[in-house]
């Protein structure tokens, strides 16, 4: 359950100096409690990871997956070798072609001696060559060559029939190994079409339990939503109890040095190490004490809690779609805060506040050790902030993660001299706001959500827009974006032949081209992170392809390293997005 506050601090003004931030909850929920709290998770929810149903839906998959991974080897092992026994057959027929063919030059010269020998009644003689014009010389000549000729005749046909045969021997050792061959790949085909028709029996088991779990995650959502309308009604009420003061929101310059002295009648919020909180300050009254911050804070956050819901999408920058630090930039900048738009760069000049003082509107990094940071948002309270989340696909109210709270910062108190943001360590891959980032090269698994490959519940996933097509939902938005962009280049939308490819259709795919298709359940089309395009991209080269190539990567898509020219497999249709 989340915690109830009207966005007030309690007690007098003597304790709350004292004790502002510990007693502080600002959070979402104000009468009623939600069922679902902010997550990290997809969907903004984290109850349908512990499903049941998802459970055994991920087991059941993984068994027939397991299966057929397994199977693949002896598939590519038995190709590999009809592939070796086919080519030493064509080998060994060129070989006999050949002795054919010297045997068939030495039997017509040996014909034509034979011929010669018809005409002249059985023989040549002396007479036949003298009669012929021959001198005495020459016949004595042509009587000693007859003679070699006569001896060496059957050597020459011999030794060509005796290569023919040699010839014929290796033909028929290769057509035998040929046989042997595709005899070993009928017998893994035929296992295949076993493990095929599993896949395929316990489709229908998956897919049921796949519809339980999407109606948890649907309910779940809508209990997310929930908590996101109550967020921003609750921060309506604050900013409208503020004006009902009569105490007008103090600029931020006016906050910045509360021992010098605050507008009256404000007095300091306490700091957790004691002293006052630069940036913010406190009005006192009964029964509570109301907590004031500077009019640019109220606007920003005013300005994110209208962009609750709309999607993440990596490199853009609003009003449709945001990431999570052109959000930050976005509504600041609204308010008279100029900031940079990236995590890093909003970490690198954000004047730092200790994490013990967080307040709302502060900006709350985070990241781990290995893999430096990777988010930013804007704290609500201690433990709950707003953000543009690649997990989720969305504005968010989510969950703060204590142990990856690399920082907060007060963009009220202006900006501090440039330092390196934390990047990752040991060769880890980086994250943007809060997903990790794939270079084109990695060929790893990018799993996301808790759910199995080709598995995820319709309610995760989003549609594009086209047709039955769907991604989740942080490609989806991206997806858009570029389409978008490109029909500014080409007068036309991104055309698009594939993208989710569910469990089942892997299933029937592979069936159907088990040398081409990925293993079901491993296909990137599976974790709704990759699309096959058409329309000239299909091709290497075309003004469509190289314009994705040269545009793609800013709105999180790219070609992978294995579809490029000349790695093996050329598929110039086939884009992945980046994040998981």
């Amino acid at each position: 359950m989340l915690p109830r506050s009207p966005w007030r601090t309690r007690g007098t003004a003597a304790r709350a100096l004292a004790a502002s931030l510990t007693a502080l909850s600002l959070a979402v929920v104000g009468a009623g409690a939600a069922a679902a709290a902010p997550s990290d998770q997809p969907g903004g929810t984290t109850a349908v990871l512990d499903s049941a149903a998802l459970d055994q839906l991920q087991q059941r998959a993984a068994e027939v997956q397991t299966g057929l991974q397994e199977q693949q080897a002896e598939v590519a092992a038995a190709r590999e070798e009809l592939a070796r026994s086919e080519q030493a057959v064509a080998a060994a027929e060129a070989v006999v072609a050949d002795a054919e063919g010297q045997l068939a030059v030495r039997q017509e010269a040996v014909a034509e001696y034979a011929s010669a020998v018809y005409r002249d009644g059985g023989a040549l003689t002396p007479l036949t060559l003298l009669l012929s014009g021959g001198d005495p010389g020459d016949v004595v000549s042509a009587m000693g060559f007859l003679d070699v000729v006569d001896s060496h005749a059957a050597q020459v046909i011999g030794a060509a029939e005796q290569l023919r045969q040699a010839a014929l021997d290796q033909q028929q050792g290769a057509t035998a190994a040929l046989d042997q061959a595709r005899a070993r790949a009928d017998e893994v085909a035929a296992t295949v079409a076993e493990l095929e028709a599993a896949a395929s029996a316990v489709t229908d088991e998956l897919d049921e339990a796949l519809g339980v779990v999407d109606r948890q995650l649907a309910q779940l959502q809508q209990e997310q939503l929930q908590v996101n309308d109550r967020t921003a009604a609750n921060w309506r009420g604050y900013v409208a109890d503020l004006a009902a003061t009569g105490v007008p929101a103090p600029p931020a310059a006016a906050l910045r040095d509360p021992p010098a002295g605050l507008p009256a009648p404000l007095v300091p919020v306490g700091a957790d190490g004691g002293g006052a909180q630069r940036g913010a300050a406190q009005l006192p009254r009964q029964p509570t004490s109301l907590l004031v911050l500077p009019a640019e804070t109220l606007a920003a956050v005013s300005a994110a809690m209208d962009a609750l819901g709309r999607p993440y999408a990596p490199g853009t920058a609003g009003p449709e779609s945001w990431d999570c630090g052109s959000l930050v930039q976005s509504v600041h900048a609204a308010a008279g805060i100029s900031l940079p738009g990236t995590q890093a760069e909003l970490f690198a000049v954000t004047a730092p506040v200790p994490p013990a003082d967080v307040l709302p509107g502060d900006l709350v990094f985070l990241g781990t050790a290995e893999s430096g940071l990777g988010h930013v948002g804007i704290a609500l309270d201690p433990k709950t902030m707003l953000a543009a989340d690649a997990r989720a696909g969305a504005v968010v109210v989510r969950t703060v993660p204590a142990d990856q709270v690399l920082g907060i910062g007060r963009p009220s108190l202006g900006q501090r001299a440039p330092v390196a943001a934390p990047g990752p360590a040991g060769g880890a891959l980086r994250t943007e706001c809060g997903n990790t980032v794939h270079p084109p090269s990695y060929d790893g698994a990018r799993s996301w959500g808790g759910y199995p490959n080709g598995l995820i519940p319709p309610s995760a996933l989003c549609p594009i827009g086209v047709g039955s097509h769907s991604l989740r939902c942080d490609a989806a938005a991206a997806y858009k974006a570029m389409s978008t962009a490109f029909a500014s280049a080409f007068g036309t939308p991104v055309c698009i032949t594939d993208s989710y490819r569910t469990y089942g259709s892997q299933v029937r795919l592979y069936g159907q081209k088990p040398a081409l298709a990925a293993v079901p359940g491993t296909s990137n089309h599976g974790w709704g992170l990759a699309v096959d395009l058409c329309g000239g991209i299909e091709r290497f080269g075309t003004p469509e392809y190289q314009w994705l190539k040269a545009n793609a990567g800013r709105f999180g898509f790219l070609h992978p390293d294995w579809a490029e020219p000349g790695n093996g497999r050329e598929e110039p249709w086939h884009w992945e997005y980046a994040g998981t």
